[in-house]
C-alpha cells in the first residue's frame, strides 16, 4: 500500500509538472534539432521517414496537440505524454514482475 501511495504521489507530480509548467518551456530547439542547426543539415531531414507512417505521427505537432486550440494544446500534450509514459512504464513493470515471481514451483528458490 505504501509503495502504491508513493507512485501515484510521483505520477500526481508528474502531472502538474507536465500540465503546468510546460507552457513555459522554452521555444528554442533542443537535442538533434538544434545539432541539425548548428551543422546546416536541417534540409536534409526526409520527410518520408518510417516514424511519420505511424498512426499517431500525426497527433503532435512538437510539443503540442494538432486540431486543439493553442492555449491548451501544449498542456494536453504535456498531459497525454505523462500518462502515456507512466502507462508503458507501468505495463513493463508488470510483466517483469510476473516473470520473476519466485513462487513458481518448478524454479525452486536459491539458498
Amino acid at each position: 500500500m505504501r509503495n502504491r501511495a508513493f507512485i501515484f504521489t510521483g505520477l500526481a507530480i508528474a502531472l502538474v509538472i507536465g500540465v503546468f509548467l510546460s507552457p513555459f518551456a522554452s521555444s528554442d530547439p533542443d537535442g538533434l534539432d538544434r545539432v541539425s542547426e548548428d551543422l546546416k543539415f536541417t534540409d536534409k531531414e526526409d520527410p518520408e521517414a518510417p516514424a511519420s507512417k505511424l498512426p499517431f505521427a500525426n497527433i503532435f505537432d512538437g510539443y503540442a496537440l494538432k486540431g486543439v486550440p493553442e492555449g491548451v494544446a501544449t498542456p494536453l500534450a504535456g498531459l497525454v505524454g505523462t500518462l502515456a509514459t507512466f502507462g508503458i512504464a507501468w505495463g513493463i513493470g508488470q510483466l517483469a514482475v510476473r516473470r520473476s515471481n519466485p513462487s513458481d514451483s518448478s524454479n525452486p528458490p536459491l539458498e
